[in-house]
């Protein structure tokens, strides 16, 4: 049997055989697909917010949403997590193998070495309010690099690449550390390479008149798993802002900045910053049934429960609730986690919430554990972006030199007025209103 589609156009009566290949067709191969009245122009595939196109071929990130499953580079996500550290798992992400001991040495080397950020850097943030929004000044900031490396606009240069995409994963838990500082009106904390990549980071943000800061084993091991969970997850919102952006080939700085701001929305990033507030806003363990009775009328959304892609379970929630359980057990609860401990209680009991598979996901848990550690809620995308530079930077560079790709340009559908004349303004009285959109012999133009 063939691997091809047939399509018959019922307006010509002309048969069309297009290739399958690996369960997908090229789109391109319907722009062939021409009729009387067309223009010219072939069909289009019309997919708002791209639900069933795939835009690239990717050797990073496989996802199996109805199956619960998430790899990277062909590793399971759960043996990443217990066996692995977030560094390691970066390695992984960007050179396709995970290091021998003499890589994985170089490697936390170079990280490490690139830690530090140019003291203009700190005048630069002293500039933001009080209180800006985190997100908003890790996006700002981090285009901003593009001007201390100017350089990084050869991005064909191979080594200028790698240094490039070590400085960003290097750099992003000073800049986030650095932005928490100041809105807290904190001294700014160098970097301590002698700590671990997260442990360094929770001394960054924590650090306070201790000679040298000791991260608790705990947290820092569940920090650095979260880490791992975050790094990538195939064509999200984030990433496929960063490939869109990377196609016009500018420096990794200014597409990185782009990611971030795609990472900023409430839909993507900010999920377990929604959680949170959602929490904050039910206040007391007596209001829950009411507001979960809400839920089920259509009054209130139930943030951090159920998930885009995975239909049954998001294999990183059930490995980021055992480590929410570990750092309970060294934080202690609080009223607010409390609230959230008994809200999963009934959802994951709820006939409502079972059958309509509304389960915990990553956002949820994640969103608990910075809390648990004292990281503000509004820091908690930063917290998102600090890991998923590595997968950000690994799309990048795939896509940089991947020969079927171009600057993206998509077709639209448009659906406004025909033709007409321009009209002075002492006679636009006399003219009616335009007439609603019509569906027939619509332009398309790429």
């Amino acid at each position: 049997m063939a691997d091809t589609l047939t399509v018959v156009d019922n307006r010509t009566g002309r048969e069309y055989e297009i290739p399958i290949d690996h369960n997908t067709i090229n789109a391109a191969a319907f722009g062939t697909i021409v009729a009387e009245g067309d223009a010219g122009h072939g069909l289009a595939l019309y997919d708002p917010s791209l639900q069933n196109t795939a835009v690239c071929t990717s050797r990073l990130t496989y996802i199996d949403g109805d199956e619960g499953i998430l790899e990277y580079r062909g590793y399971p996500i759960e043996q990443l997590a217990e066996h692995s550290t977030y560094l390691e798992t970066a390695y992984l992400l960007v050179h396709g193998e995970l290091p021998t001991a003499e890589q994985s040495s170089a490697w936390t080397e170079e990280i490490t070495r690139h830690t530090m950020v140019h003291e203009n850097i700190k005048h630069f943030m002293d500039g933001f309010h009080h209180d800006a929004h985190p997100m908003g000044m890790l996006l700002s900031t981090v285009g901003a690099l593009s001007t201390f490396y100017p350089e990084a606009t050869h991005i064909y240069d191979l080594e200028q690449r790698r240094v490039s995409i070590s400085r960003l994963i290097a750099k992003m838990p000073t800049l986030a550390a650095l932005i928490h500082r100041h809105n807290r009106g904190l001294p700014y904390v160098y970097p301590d390479n002698g700590l671990s990549y997260v442990g360094n980071y929770l001394s960054m943000m924590f650090r306070m008149v201790e000679p040298r800061y000791q991260p608790i084993p705990e947290i820092e091991r569940a920090l650095d798993v979260l880490f791992i969970l975050h790094a990538d997850h195939e064509q999200n919102c984030s990433t496929f802002a960063m490939r869109v952006v990377g196609s016009s080939h500018p420096d990794p700085y200014s597409a990185t900045s782009a990611a971030i701001a795609a990472l900023y929305g409430p839909l993507h990033g900010g999920a377990n910053e929604a959680a949170l507030r959602m929490l904050e806003r039910i206040g007391s363990k007596d209001a829950i049934p009411a507001f979960i009775e809400g839920v089920k009328q259509g009054k209130e959304r139930l943030m951090g429960f159920g998930h885009r892609v995975y239909k049954n379970f998001d294999p990183r929630a059930t490995i980021i609730k055992k480590m929410f359980d570990q750092v309970l057990g060294v934080t202690g609860t609080t009223p607010l986690l409390d609230i959230a401990i008994e809200v999963e209680r009934i959802a994951l009991e709820d006939d409502y919430f079972v059958k309509r598979k509304l389960y915990p996901n990553v956002d949820y848990y994640s969103g608990l554990i910075y809390r648990a550690i004292g990281i503000p809620t509004d820091m908690f995308p930063v917290l998102f972006a600090i890991p998923r530079t590595a997968g950000w930077m690994s799309q990048w560079e795939e896509s940089l030199v991947d020969k079927e790709q171009r600057i993206a340009r998509p077709k639209q559908l448009y659906l406004g007025p025909q033709r007409r004349d321009y009209v002075p303004m002492i006679r636009r009285h006399e003219v009616p209103a335009a007439p609603e959109p019509v569906a027939v012999a619509p332009r398309i133009y790429s």
